[in-house]
């Protein structure tokens, strides 16, 4: 896979949408402020908790839109403990003009009129909701408007070691039966030492996922837990299945391990569910790990299923420019070669569709398994006491379980008992 990208190529490419792909606010006629009256360009601010490597790919990103155009200049201030900071700014005046923001967030947080709704930006511009995920923008929705566009997407897929994969004669599985069968003729043990994992079940939080593959769902309609029913014990089946009888994991096998010992890269786990964003990580990492991945197997009903997540770029109501800040917003995540640069500085998929239909993810076959799943999957409930619940109430309850210190009946009824309660006492954003 073509992970590299040469400084040269992005430098022209940088020059190419500075002359010609500019989205400015010259563009509409409404920038107002300093870039119209007095020749002076709108400042902006632009906050993010990405650092690092993170910080660099933002930082092209911004130099590219200000030579772009001549009427606004947006700047990137790295900011840590980001959320308390602009809760705080939100109600002094010092409130940035453009928030990098992961989109779950938004059911907390639009309630409290801190951020920006941009339904009549779109209609102005000429925007099609289309060309984004749907569920990504019902993430970025709260009470019927719109507080943003999707800058990245992302979805859990199978990744699976090939070498083990045919060295055990077993192929990328489709099903739950399939995904236990290959799990269990991957896994190895020297007397009690498990050697290597068929297959990683050491994230809980992928329960949700599992529960869509069995027919469920996390929450009813009216806000209340919906996973102490058939379909949530067979997800705890399943997993018993895979830990005690076929014993293809053992709890804490991954832990303590850095990310040049990552358990996938050096073989010892055959099989995990990850995203795409741990592709650079194993093409540098893994130079004699060969893996590919597929779309997580169906559940027993052939339902498929995954959750999506991912990030945005919204406008907090605080700015003084909210115009502008909506141009930057715009020529990033609503223009294809913008998106696209954004794509190939960062490797990440971005949230504009149409970019998604360039030889740079369609002739790449790592993408395609993505591609496929993003058609699928789901974001996690908008609820604003979703996250609380799923962390506070069913992540431990799923733990003792796994522990074996805990029956799966006593499991899912206190976690919908505690989940409920959290539910209920976060359901109005305060």
């Amino acid at each position: 896979m073509k992970k590299w990208l040469v400084t040269t190529t992005l430098l022209s490419m940088i020059t190419v949408l500075a002359a010609g792909c500019s989205g400015g606010a010259a563009d509409t006629g409404k920038t107002g402020g300093a870039g119209t009256s007095s020749g002076k360009k709108t400042e902006l601010t632009f906050w993010g908790d990405w650092g690092g490597e993170g910080q660099k790919q933002f930082q092209t990103m911004v130099e590219a839109f200000n030579k772009s155009q001549d009427k606004i200049h947006v700047k990137y201030v790295l900011q840590q403990d980001m959320i308390t900071k602009f809760l705080t700014s939100a109600t002094n005046g010092g409130a940035p003009d453009i928030l990098f923001w992961d989109r779950w967030r938004t059911s907390l947080y639009a309630p409290k009129n801190v951020l920006h709704p941009v339904d009549e930006y779109l209609k102005r511009d000429g925007i099609s909701k289309d060309d984004f995920y749907s569920e990504s923008l019902k993430e970025l929705t709260n009470g019927g408007k719109l507080y943003g566009l999707p800058l990245t997407v992302d979805a859990r897929a199978l990744f699976y070691n090939k070498k083990l994969l045919a060295e055990a004669g077993v192929q990328p599985p489709k099903t739950w039966d399939e995904l236990e069968a290959a799990a269990a003729k991957l896994t190895k043990w020297k007397g009690d030492k498990l050697e290597v994992a068929g297959f990683s079940m050491g994230d809980l939080g992928l329960f949700n996922m599992y529960l869509q593959q069995a027919g469920g769902q996390m929450l009813t309609d009216d806000g209340k837990t919906n996973f102490n029913n058939d379909k949530g014990k067979q997800v705890l089946e399943f997993w018993d299945r895979l830990m005690n009888k076929d014993k293809v994991y053992k709890v804490g096998f991954e832990l303590g391990l850095g990310e040049g010992q990552d358990a996938f890269v050096t073989g010892k786990v055959a099989m995990l569910y990850s995203g795409p964003w741990m592709l650079s990580t194993y093409n540098k990492y893994g130079k004699d790990l060969e893996y590919g991945i597929v779309p997580p197997p169906a559940g027993p009903g052939g339902n498929k299923a995954s959750v999506m997540g991912g990030f945005g770029l919204v406008i907090p109501e605080g700015s003084k420019h909210h115009d502008e800040a909506w141009e930057f917003i715009k020529w990033w995540t609503a223009n294809k070669d913008n998106a696209l640069l954004w794509a190939k500085t960062s490797l990440n998929m971005p949230g504009f569709k149409p970019a998604l239909e360039d030889p740079f993810f369609k002739n790449d076959p790592q993408w395609k398994p993505f591609m496929d799943t993003l058609e699928f999957a789901k974001i996690r409930p908008t609820h604003p006491g979703y996250s609380v619940m799923e962390t506070d109430a069913l992540a431990p309850n799923l733990q003792l379980n796994q522990q074996q210190k805990q029956s799966m009946n006593d499991t899912l009824k206190k976690a919908q008992e505690q989940g409920d309660k959290l539910l209920k006492d976060n359901a109005v954003v305060k």
